[in-house]
């Protein structure tokens, strides 16, 4: 029997109190708003005692454990897999493989279309490196896990690929889901004639996720309905995936997420492969199960973001107005499912020029398929984008602010739309007056502390802001309070203390009446805790709800609800380029004896329109910079490239930034509003990641004289054979 009522929503934030009145709706009443103002999390109790429990937590009667068997070879087929002695071991229940595995709907995939990655158990065929190929179910987890070690697997191996590049000769042009490629003006013709020509190349590496929580789920069949807890960044989406991959009717899939300890992405890909077991298993033995991924099997088999390699040109005129750019940007793609990692996006938004081109080039290869990472796409190609700006000011001997403040573009430089509103510029003159820009030699390698190089640098970037459909109710209570359900998902951002401050706004009330229910895909349509739209698009449903149910309270009848779904209302908007902005600057120290580099200060300035909530938003945007920060020093996925394996498939091989690693960080907020937003808000989350490694490679060139093009900045990339003395 499930513990977790049916009815139940996965999680409930009960207000406060419990007021008597009537709700107040009257203007003389309203209470100040909330939004605008610094508030801890309505869950930070429950968290720091540690009774909030995650997907891998939630107590069940009659519990199985299923524990995943990866491959180990990167291409081939299974010969055979002997589980006569699995099956004797204590407490097992099941093996399931590809042999008697539920047959999957093929056409089922993610938002780019179908995606082999999760029609698992399927065939005897293994495309990539560490896919589950069995799930051995038992009592108790340890009791799988030593099942799982007994199984018995030969392979018939064929050769692999997973060598990377933007010359692979499987290159070809990428699907466009974000639009086509760019083409402005004569690039080529703009390029010969411009005084001073960037022409770069610049490479990331494979990145992951390296959320703290593992990925886990629990499936297990109710009154003909599948019911899961997962953790996921989009339980509606999630409950859509799960009902096509196996031909169910929508409303037969329930899926709830209360709580997700991180996701960066990475649970964000439609379903994942705990999921997509656990429903297998449940489903053959007719039981609760749980699978939970190792830490190992998250590196190995959840979607990382893929490596990329960029070709940046950029001519300019001595006056440092750019003439030209053109961006070439490709990225490793599975043969098993299509995906885009917009990295040109930057390029045909942040600056002025009257010939811009960009290319994007998807290189399929034998690996598990890519899918988004925080700030897909503008992530990697800001590195690049900003690196070639600064190489341009080198070059002109231009101070690398001016040069970005002179090619300030009035409208979209490709779309030619108009902006919703754009400031950056009051980033870059903010930031740089905190940071002590001007006093700044621009000149590399002047600056010394003892054996260390001193550098500073900047990088300015944008990410697309705006709402995806999404519904929402709003109910007024016969107590005075007013319960708010939508199916928006908190992943550790502070997502259920700022909707409360947006309901409370929209209601004309105290964030204590409010009673929030999320994470519950039975609360209707809802866009995922993705793409920095979560909060956005949740927020414009929750006010058009209360707004409604303002106009129907006098006289009405308690209890009542309204729902409000904003697929009108976003079809309405007018086509406009909708961006949140940023500048960071950071300060590194460099010894080239050792190679260490140090990132010593970090600041950002941010327009993210209306600021919710002050303390959280912080929070997000300086999170974001330890991510660049990690990904600007730290983090690489590796493969053998004999066996095409993983190679560093754990925190202790893959590094990502420590506390050690932190330096003090400044970030705060330029005035900024949406104006096509009901709340005049835009997202948080992706925008502090995306320029900060950009900026930290400018800060290192700066102190070293050598540009390093290549991520991340590593000892061995950094020694010099001479440093000096």
């Amino acid at each position: 029997m499930n513990p977790i009522s049916a009815g139940a929503s996965a999680d409930a934030e009960k207000p406060a109190g419990h007021p008597t009145a009537a709700p107040r709706t009257d203007p003389a009443d309203r209470p100040m708003s909330p939004v605008g103002t610094p508030q801890a999390r309505v869950e930070g109790p429950a968290k720091v005692t540690g009774s909030v429990r995650y997907a891998a937590d939630e107590p069940m009667e009659n519990l199985a454990f299923g524990h995943v068997v990866t491959s180990t070879v990167s291409r081939g087929r299974i010969a055979g897999i002997d589980v006569s002695a699995a099956e004797g071991m204590p407490g097992v229940r099941g093996v399931i493989d590809h042999r008697n595995a539920p047959r999957l709907n093929p056409e089922a995939g993610s938002f780019f279309g179908p995606d082999g990655g999760m029609h698992l158990l399927q065939n005897d065929e293994i495309p990539c490196s560490g896919r589950p190929i069995a799930l051995v179910v038992a009592e108790t987890i340890e009791q799988a896990r030593a099942a799982a070690a007994a199984l018995r697997v030969t392979y018939e191996e064929a050769p692999h690929d997973t060598g990377f590049s933007l010359d692979h000769p499987a290159g070809r042009p990428a699907v466009s889901f974000f639009g086509e490629d760019a083409t402005i003006g004569d690039v080529d013709a703009e390029l010969a004639a411009s005084p001073v020509v960037v022409d770069e190349r610049y490479h990331t590496p494979q990145q992951h996720g390296a959320a703290m929580e593992p990925h886990s789920a629990t499936a297990w069949w109710e009154d003909g309905r599948l019911q899961i807890l997962d953790s996921t960044q989009g339980p509606f989406l999630t409950a859509m995936t799960v009902a096509t991959l196996f031909s169910l009717d929508p409303q037969q899939v329930r899926v709830r997420a209360a709580h997700v300890g991180g996701g960066f992405g990475s649970k964000s890909a439609g379903c994942g492969p705990q999921l997509v077991l656990a429903a297998m298993a449940t489903t053959v033995l007719g039981r609760p199960v749980r699978v939970t991924l190792t830490r190992k099997q998250v590196f190995q088999a959840v979607s990382p973001r893929p490596a990329t390699d960029q070709r940046i040109r950029i001519g300019a005129g001595t006056d440092g107005r750019l003439r030209a750019l053109d961006h070439a940007a490709a990225f490793e793609v599975s043969k098993l499912a299509e995906y885009l990692e917009n990295c040109t996006e930057l390029s045909n938004t942040l600056y002025a020029a009257p010939a811009i081109r960009t290319r994007r080039t998807a290189v399929p290869l034998d690996i598990l398929p890519p899918y988004s990472v925080r700030g897909p796409g503008a992530t990697p190609g800001s590195f690049a984008l900003e690196s070639a700006m600064d190489e341009v000011a080198e070059r002109l001997g231009m101070d690398p602010l001016e040069l970005r403040l002179r090619n300030e573009p009035t409208v979209g430089p490709v779309s030619g739309l108009p902006f919703s509103n754009r400031n950056l510029v009051p980033c870059l003159r903010e930031g740089a007056r905190r940071f002590g820009w001007a006093t700044r030699d621009h000149r590399p390698r002047r600056r010394r502390e003892g054996r260390l190089l001193v550098g500073t640098g900047l990088a300015a970037t944008s990410f697309s802001a705006g709402a995806l459909p999404s519904s929402a109710s709003v109910t007024a209570e016969t107590d005075g309070t007013f319960t708010v359900a939508v199916g928006a998902t908190d992943i550790g951002t502070g997502a259920r203390t700022a909707l409360t401050a947006v309901a409370a706004e929209a209601l004309h009330t105290g964030p204590e009446r409010i009673r929030l229910v999320i994470a519950d895909s039975d609360l209707g349509p809802a866009w995922s805790a993705g793409g920095s739209r979560g909060t956005t698009s949740w927020s414009w449903a929750i006010t058009e709800a209360a707004a409604e149910l303002r106009s129907q309270l006098r006289g009405a009848a308690l209890p009542l609800t309204v729902t409000a779904d904003t697929t009108a209302s976003l079809g309405k908007l007018p086509p406009m380029e909708r961006h949140a902005y940023s500048a960071v600057f950071c300060e590194t120290t460099v010894d080239p004896a050792t190679g260490e580099v140090r990132v010593r200060r970090l600041l950002g300035m941010f327009a993210v329109g209306r600021v919710v909530n002050p303390l959280l938003a912080r929070s997000q945007v300086i999170g974001g910079m330890i991510t660049g920060l990690s990904m600007a020093l730290h983090e690489e996925g590796s493969r053998d490239p004999v066996t095409g394996r993983h190679v560093n498939a754990d925190f202790a091989g893959y590094h990502i930034a420590a506390h050690a690693d932190i330096p003090d960080i400044e970030a705060d907020f330029v005035q900024d509003y949406e104006p096509g937003d009901p709340s005049g808000i835009k997202g948080v989350g992706e925008i502090g990641t995306v320029g900060t490694a950009a900026a930290i490679a400018n800060a290192v060139w700066h102190a070293t004289g050598t540009r390093r093009r290549s991520l991340p900045i590593r000892l061995d990339r950094v020694l010099e054979e001479h440093p000096p003395r």
